[in-house]
């Protein structure tokens, strides 16, 4: 048996995944592309290697066993790969990079400027993905890198196989209709009794604004769930509603509206995350210096 790298790859993918849709959305193939693919698997093997469960497959013991191999035998072609990219000194060398919408517009540009600047063999393709998401996708290998972010109300947990780098601090803000408020600062109590737009409690963002509010002393009454700062201020400028919003959110935002700074001093910290087996990956390393200035040039805090 003599199986190709990419139907291990499916394979390694479907153990992780559980169905074919969530390995074919994933790596960007057709359902039907994947289920043939593990087909031929199949037949290759001379066993089952799958069995229906629910809505899933489950990998008999079998293709446990063939999963293990997998997973061996992708880490040693990817070992490789670095390590010819290290010969090579980091020319021609391409990084897939998680980012996000305030991430996108704002820090983005400034750090991938310096990166071309300094490292112009680093190719980077990015992937806009929710903050909820990036960590697991970094972990699982469908990306090289990726911001990530930490809260001071909300601290993510560390994962044991990533290596976190902060990068930035941004201040959180109060974000209100304009003449809301006769006031140059604000606590969060004392928005306790005005309407709330805030993204959903599963996000990062909506739990750390929730938690925040509740060590001040009270329950938001969120009126309009909104996932993108964009969406939420505007909502705020039409005067449905209080926010809060960060640097990078506020960076490129001209809606008619009130940026209050707070009392209570909330912030949140801007790390990017990679494989700590990836540690020593020269480009990964330019990656982080590069945006650790372009942090600085667009004004944000060191971390």
């Amino acid at each position: 048996m003599e199986p190709s790298l990419h139907r291990l790859r499916l394979l390694a993918e479907l153990e992780r995944r559980s169905t074919v849709t969530a390995v074919a959305a994933a790596l960007g193939y057709t359902v039907s592309a994947v289920s043939q693919q593990l087909s031929l698997l199949e037949r290759e093997a001379g066993t089952p290697l799958f069995e229906k469960r629910g809505r899933g497959l489950a990998l008999t013991e079998a293709g446990l066993i063939l999963a293990g191999h997998a997973r061996t035998i992708l880490s040693a072609v990817e070992d490789a790969g670095h390590a010819m990219e290290s010969a090579r000194a980091g020319v021609g060398t391409n990084l897939t990079a998680g980012v996000w919408a305030s991430v996108a517009v704002t820090l983005l540009p400034a750090g991938m400027r310096i990166l071309a600047r300094d490292h112009p063999g680093i190719v980077v393709r990015t992937r806009e993905l929710a903050p909820e998401d990036t960590t697991g996708a970094v972990r699982d290998g469908s990306l090289d890198l990726s911001f990530v972010l930490d809260y001071s109300s909300y601290v993510m947990a560390d994962v044991t196989d990533l290596v976190r780098v902060p990068i930035a601090r941004e201040s959180l803000h109060a974000v209100v209709p304009r003449g809301f408020v006769d006031s140059t600062r604000l606590s969060l109590a004392d928005l306790a009794d005005a309407p709330w737009v805030v993204a959903h409690p599963r996000s990062h963002f909506g739990r750390a604004v929730r938690i925040a509010c509740r060590e001040a002393g009270f329950e938001p009454d969120v009126r309009h769930e909104a996932g993108e700062q964009s969406t939420a201020l505007s909502l705020v400028a039409a005067g449905l509603g209080v926010t809060l919003a960060s640097d990078l959110g506020l960076s490129t935002f001209g809606a008619d509206v009130e940026v209050i700074p707070l009392t209570d001093e909330l912030t949140r910290t801007v790390s990017i995350t990679y494989r700590r087996r990836d540690a020593r990956r020269r480009p990964l390393q330019a990656f982080v210096e590069a945006f650790t200035d372009g942090a600085r040039e667009v004004g944000l805090d060191p971390a």
